[in-house]
This record gives structure tokens, C-alpha cells and sequence, in this order.
């Protein structure tokens, strides 16, 4: 998976100044805090955004990400918060969490072809559901992500066009989310 082409700060900031104009930033949170869950892993968590407001909440979050830059930047911001820096693709924690969310296109941000394996890599850790959110405009579709869930024992469960849960009907973003059979 793709590593060392970020800059944590940087990153941020863009979602700083977002929130700074007023735009909730923190829709993936909220998503994933409807399931009610106690723990949850944040896959490709990135500068931990999501993980972080998560955390706030009471929920217990792992984040997990390849990126140097991206992590530092998250311990800095949430020491008390369990960041592991690991391809997702070959991340064994051991333990199951009640979601695995994967927001902010993380199947994007692999080498074309790893999608499966990276699906199946943080699927090891679904003990509930895994909820995923990328667009679809830059060649890896939902018919594809759904075949990878298949493929690591995932159903689909439900699917929307956004984190604010609108339906899905086609178009270039979906939200998605999965769980054993």
C-alpha cells in the first residue's frame, strides 16, 4: 500500500479550514456511531479525524495507517488513542472491533489490484460491520468492492450516496456497509 507521499499538517488543515467555514466535517463519525458501537477500528485512519471525534464520544478506536507523516500527526493531536502504523492489507490485531470503518477512500489510495487484499486484510477485524466510503470516478467501483467483500465472507448490507445516509442511485460516491453472512 501506498506510504511516504503525505503530509500529515497539510492534510489537516484542509479539513481545519472546512470546519473553520462551518461544514460539519465529522458525517463519518456520526455514521458510525448509529451502530452504537463500544470499539472500533479506524482503517487508513490517516491524521485520525474520524477516530478522534469517535474517541470523544466514549468509543474505543484503534487507527491504523501506513503513513508516517499521517500518523504522527494523529498521536500528536491523541496520545491516549491506539494508533498502529501497518499496511492494512497485512494488519493482524488480533481482535475483532464492532465497525471497521475505512472513510476518506482509502481503497483509493492502494496500487490498483491490492483492493482485494486490503479488503480482506481489514475484514479479519469486522466483528460487526464494516462501513466504507470512496468514489467511484477513479476505476474501482462498488461491483468491485462488493466482489472483494464476497470474497473475505462480507455481505452487503446497505448502501447510501453519502454519510448523511441519502439513497444511493448510482453516481460517483458510495457508502457502504457489509458484514459476515
Amino acid at each position: 500500500m501506498l506510504a511516504g507521499v503525505w503530509n500529515g499538517a497539510e492534510y489537516q488543515r484542509r479539513f481545519d479550514s472546512l470546519a473553520e467555514s462551518g461544514m460539519d466535517v465529522h458525517g463519518e463519525a456520526t455514521f458510525v456511531r448509529a451502530f452504537e458501537p463500544a470499539s472500533v477500528l479506524d482503517a487508513g485512519c490517516g491524521t485520525g479525524r474520524v477516530g478522534i471525534e469517535l474517541a470523544r464520544h466514549g468509543i474505543e478506536v484503534v487507527g491504523a495507517d501506513l503513513d508516517e507523516s499521517m500518523l504522527a500527526y494523529a498521536c500528536e493531536q491523541a496520545p491516549d488513542i491506539t494508533w498502529v502504523r501497518s499496511d492494512l492489507a497485512e494488519l493482524d490485531l488480533g481482535r475483532t472491533f464492532d465497525v471497521v470503518v475505512m472513510a476518506g477512500n482509502v481503497p483509493l489510495f492502494t496500487p490498483p489490484g491490492t483492493q482485494g487484499a486490503l479488503v480482506a486484510g481489514v475484514a479479519r477485524h469486522v466483528g460487526n460491520v464494516l462501513v466504507a466510503g470512496f468514489s467511484l470516478n477513479r476505476g474501482y467501483t462498488v461491483e468491485q468492492y462488493d466482489a472483494h467483500c464476497a470474497d473475505a465472507g462480507l455481505t452487503l448490507v446497505e448502501r447510501f450516496a453519502t454519510w448523511d445516509r441519502k439513497p444511493f442511485e448510482g453516481g460517483d460516491y458510495a457508502v457502504t456497509v457489509s458484514r459476515y453472512a
